[in-house]
């Protein structure tokens, strides 16, 4: 286990659920769901049930370091990866990785993000204990899939094959990025699909070895660093290295290209909690259909299905509203039909060029 490490890739911005999410305090530090922990404090108690707490990173913005560091107060100052600029997964990958194998040659790490649900945590705890083993023994980069509940567009798809590494990890055959709803309806029809939940398993020596092959560049960057890293030298490096990089993914930059690429099946009540419709699915909600956090003010007239979210001390009152999201924080009030929701990347869009970047 003392090989065992995770890096929580904690960067968004996490514009879809604006009001609530801003710029300067994004999802994964909210409790979106009214749990009493938010998003990045979840994730973290869950790698806790698998690796040593000194062995968790995070990568983040540099600008919300501090944040990580009021959430998570446990982390010490080396765990808390800055970025001085958002350039994608593949830099964030690259350098939690080569800072890790520095400090152990023999690590298998998992990445994952910071801001999804997880409902199963003991399913989940044994699937990422399972993959973390099965990386250090074999040179493969595992990612998890997510057995599809519905032809949903709002996520990636893996397409994997009958061929297998061992246990329950396929062949993966093709990755594909968010599909119209036809051809989701294929994918989730042809049982050769999964969705492609972001999370990733490998050893060190497996991963940087894709990185020295599919992205080079990136990689000589970062091995610049080898001798600062763990060490006064690594932050100064870091603010340079990163303005050299690329804006690419690792999905796109490594895993669609490598040839040693796994997936495991999984099901562990897992949803990225992209959309406000994705909060609503999983809350509670009254006997008409309505969910609301929190619920002491707010009075409800011939309303249904609706997704209200207001600060908790006001007074609100709803009439005749049918599968509308409300949600009002930071000085800002949004009503929107739920059916319309993709607009509010549009949404804020509009609002930074009418009204800069107070509200955002």
């Amino acid at each position: 286990m003392k090989n065992f490490y995770a890096v929580i890739m904690a960067g968004g911005i996490g514009s879809r659920f604006w009001p609530i999410s801003r710029t300067a305090h994004p999802k994964q530090f909210i409790d979106i769901l009214g749990t009493g922990k938010t998003l990045i404090q979840q994730t973290y108690d869950r790698f806790l049930k698998i690796v040593p707490a000194e062995n968790i990173y995070v990568v983040t913005n540099d600008s919300y370091r501090s944040l990580v560091k009021e959430q998570l107060p446990a982390l010490s100052e080396h765990q808390i990866l800055g970025e001085p600029v958002m350039r994608n997964t593949a830099p964030c990958v690259a350098y939690a990785c080569h800072k890790i194998g520095m400090l152990n040659p023999e690590a298998s790490i998992v990445v994952s993000p910071a801001d999804h649900l997880i409902t199963d945590t003991e399913e989940f705890v044994r699937k990422i204990n399972y993959s973390l083993e099965a990386a250090s023994r074999m040179n493969c980069l595992i990612t998890l899939g997510i057995k599809p509940s519905r032809p949903d567009t709002g996520y990636g798809y893996i397409q994997f094959t009958d061929q297998k590494l061992e246990g329950d990890l396929h062949k993966v055959k093709t990755f594909t990025e968010k599909p119209n709803l036809e051809l989701a309806r294929t994918f989730v029809q042809s049982g050769e699909f999964l969705w492609n939940a972001g999370i990733f398993v490998w050893s060190v020596a497996s991963i940087l070895s894709a990185f020295q092959q599919h992205l080079p560049e990136m990689n000589d960057i970062f091995k610049e660093g080898d001798n600062k890293y763990n060490t006064d030298a690594e932050q100064p490096f870091i603010q340079h290295a990163y303005y050299q990089c690329t804006n690419i993914s690792i999905d796109y930059g490594i895993m669609e290209k490598a040839k040693n690429v796994y997936v495991l099946p999984s099901d562990f009540g897992w949803s990225d909690l992209g959309t406000w419709a994705s909060v609503y699915q999983l809350s509670e909600k009254d006997y008409l259909g309505n969910a609301v956090i929190p619920s002491e003010k707010v009075v409800m007239y011939d309303s249904s299905n609706c997704m209200v979210n207001v600060p908790a001390d006001k007074l609100v009152i709803l009439q005749g509203l049918d599968d509308y999201i409300v949600v009002e924080s930071n000085n800002t009030l949004m009503i929107c039909q739920k059916s319309e929701e993709q607009k509010v990347k549009q949404i804020v869009a509009d609002v930074k060029a009418r009204f800069g970047t107070e509200y955002i």
